[in-house]
């Protein structure tokens, strides 16, 4: 897994993960994330495009992410989810939850 963060200004970070999101990797995600929402951006966008799979540690991962970010009135959205990592979050009905958008461009006008 890889993680790129960009922070295109103080109110915008972007973060692109790319590989799969499992128990061996989702402890570096989840420091990666407290890292960033520390510095209080007023939106944090999780693209998602580059993850073919994600299990329940990357879902916990993005979980305690969401709520970091709503005690420090950081908006979180999640883009470009795979229909396979997608799916996870509709059975656990997390989709109505977070913010999930299709593309990029979405996620920033919001």
């Amino acid at each position: 897994m890889q993680i790129d963060v960009q922070d295109s200004s103080p109110d915008l970070v972007i973060v692109t993960i790319s590989g799969d999101v499992d128990l061996s990797t989702s402890r570096e995600l989840q420091g990666e994330l407290r890292r960033v929402v520390a510095n209080h951006p007023q939106k944090l966008i999780v693209d998602l495009s580059d993850v073919p799979y994600m299990d329940s540690s990357g879902v916990a991962t993005l979980v305690e992410t969401m709520q970091l970010a709503r005690k420090g009135q950081t908006r979180l959205v999640l883009t470009s989810l795979k229909e396979r990592v997608r799916s996870i979050f509709e059975i656990a009905r997390l989709d109505s939850v977070f913010t999930i958008v299709d593309d990029l461009s979405t996620a920033r006008s919001l």
